[in-house]
């Protein structure tokens, strides 16, 4: 008899399907504890564990018939409430496994690390309408100022390799705990400070510490939802990320108007104090390994002890050695999907920093703008991100179910891949564009428009690289999501330091064209992937570490 279990949307319950023709032609539905009670047990997990390895490594299969088939017509599966989505990764029958947690806690503990996500660059581009402010005040340019800005921007993209080193050897919690603390602590360090060195150094040591969930978050995603799941979580956590740049400067400056530019890093020492209250209350460590028996797991304690890291401590060696996680970022970027993706989103996402940390240099001359003003034009992109959510909301769901649709109820990695072509044609354009307003002067409406565009397509994009890299190599949740931070980091930290001057040599229609082109071109990686993409992945191997 092949069985599958059908979940609830909690995964509080199970109720075991008998999917074998019956002489009436219908399904029989029993109830778990009635098949319990007769001895009929769930195979071990380690069976649905290899059945999901062996379909990673050639397609997801999302469907039930298919599953069965692959399966040889034994084994128990877990489906989602439709009744023919297969669970992927199948949960254990363990309470404490993040994937059979409630709705309501999954949510809570995803909205808190899209929070602690949001912090990173709204703090480092608060800033950007700052720069005017602090220079008088320290006796220096507004671009040595924005100095800080570019230090601050490196550390958030480095630290989150240090993140996910630690977190595959200690634990998810812990870490976003101790580095939300020091980030904390140095964001009260940038209100406070006397001088531009100490306000400096202030900002590098907070950009490295509040990266933990805006480089980690990926993680925490992956440990408790679903494959078919994913985009939609993925799509929500970088939204925060993505407009998170946008609403520092929207904010400060309005707090300009009537406020000294002290206040603006005030505020976000508050938000970041409110952030590290919520991660105190309500979250919880999500690391779970289905590969290791129940019985062998140690026993959840002492939330406190799991907060400060205490009780992983303990159970370490069950996540590998330091030296294992220390190697993971090295194996994950020298998979060859993940590199060329990488690659493509330095290219593709660099001038989104080098355009929010300096466009009020441009715009304060050319339209006379204040710090009001200015407040006003960063709309333009935050009601991007947010079109961009919810168009994606839907989008990267449809075209992953139009691929299965047409492929048999199978789904691969590459058909995440789609949405860019959508998203390409803003971004480009985008760009030219804004650089043609910026030379010939065009109303500022033009100029918020264009940028908005880009913002749109860098939104679709992220999430639809995320999701692709995600389903290449599920087990390296953190290590993805760390590459992926630091990409879209290091092409900014440049291109910050040599906007203003590129812009004044060669004028912004110049160099914003040069832009979109290097913008385009690299979009033929997307093409090698859509083509070739999985016989890289064929040929590297899966990520077989022990952690995930």
């Amino acid at each position: 008899m092949a069985t599958v279990i059908h979940a609830d949307k909690d995964m509080t319950s199970v109720a075991h399907v008998d999917i074998t023709a019956n002489p009436t032609g219908a399904s029989q539905r029993t109830d778990s504890s009635d098949i319990m009670e007769r001895g009929e047990i769930e195979k071990p997990l380690s069976v649905r564990n290899q059945l999901d390895e062996r379909l990673e490594t050639e397609a997801y299969s999302l469907e039930k018939s298919t599953v069965v088939e692959k399966a040889d017509g034994s084994g128990d599966f877990k489906l989602a409430l439709d009744g023919h989505t297969l669970l992927i990764p199948q949960p254990s029958d363990d309470p404490n496994d993040p994937l059979n947690w409630s709705w309501w806690r999954k949510h809570a503990i995803l909205f808190i690390v899209s929070a602690c996500a949001f912090l990173p660059n709204y703090g480092i581009a608060t800033g950007a309408v700052t720069l005017i402010a602090q220079s008088k005040v320290y006796g220096i340019t507004p671009d040595e100022v924005n100095h800080s800005q570019s230090g601050g921007v490196f550390m958030v993209g480095a630290g989150g390799l240090f993140v996910v080193v630690l977190s595959a050897y200690i634990g998810r919690f812990p870490i976003l705990f101790w580095f939300l603390l020091v980030a904390f602590a140095t964001a009260v360090g940038q209100a406070g400070s006397q001088s531009f060195n100490s306000f400096f150094a202030a900002r590098v040591l907070n950009g490295f510490f509040s990266s933990v969930a805006e480089a980690g978050g990926l993680m925490f995603v992956k440990d408790m939802f679903f494959l078919h799941e994913l985009a939609r979580k993925i799509n929500i956590w970088q939204s925060f990320v993505i407009i998170s740049p946008y609403m520092g400067p929207l904010l400060a400056a309005f707090q300009l108007t009537k406020l000294e530019w002290r206040w603006p890093f005030w505020i976000f020492s508050i938000e970041t104090g409110i952030c590290l209250a919520l991660v105190v209350l309500f979250l919880d460590e999500t690391y779970y390994d289905r590969r290791i028996p129940r019985e062998q797991k140690p026993l959840r304690r002492s939330r406190l002890h799991r907060l400060i890291g205490s009780e992983q401590w303990q159970s370490r060696s069950q996540r590998g050695t330091f030296k294992s996680a220390v190697m993971r970022p090295i194996r994950a970027i020298l998979k060859p999907v993940i590199f060329l993706t990488n690659f493509f989103y330095v290219f593709s996402f660099a001038w989104v920093v080098g355009i929010n940390t300096t466009l009020a240099i441009f715009l304060t001359p050319l339209y006379d703008f204040g710090p009001k003003q200015i407040g006003f034009i960063y709309f333009s992109p935050v009601i991007a991100v947010i079109l961009g959510e919810i168009v994606g909301h839907w989008l990267h769901d449809a075209i992953s179910q139009l691929y299965i649709k047409r492929h048999d109820g199978r789904l691969e990695p590459e058909a995440r891949l789609a949405a860019i072509w959508l998203a390409e044609p803003f971004m480009v354009s985008g760009l030219i564009l804004l650089g043609y307003a910026l030379e010939r002067k065009w109303s500022y409406y033009f100029t918020a428009l264009f940028w908005g565009l880009y913002i749109f397509g860098i939104m679709i994009t992220s999430v639809s690289l995320n999701a692709y890299q995600l389903d290449c190599y599920p087990t390296a949740s953190g290590e993805l999501g760390a590459w992926l931070n630091f990409s879209r980091i290091a092409g900014g930290f440049v291109i910050s330091y040599v906007q203003v001057s590129w812009a004044k040599s060669q004028g912004p229609q110049k160099s914003f064209a040069v832009q979109g082109a290097v913008c385009a071109s690299v979009s033929v990686i997307i093409v090698v992937l859509q083509i070739y993409g999985k016989r890289m992945r064929m040929y590297s191997g899966p990520f077989e570490q022990k952690a995930g």
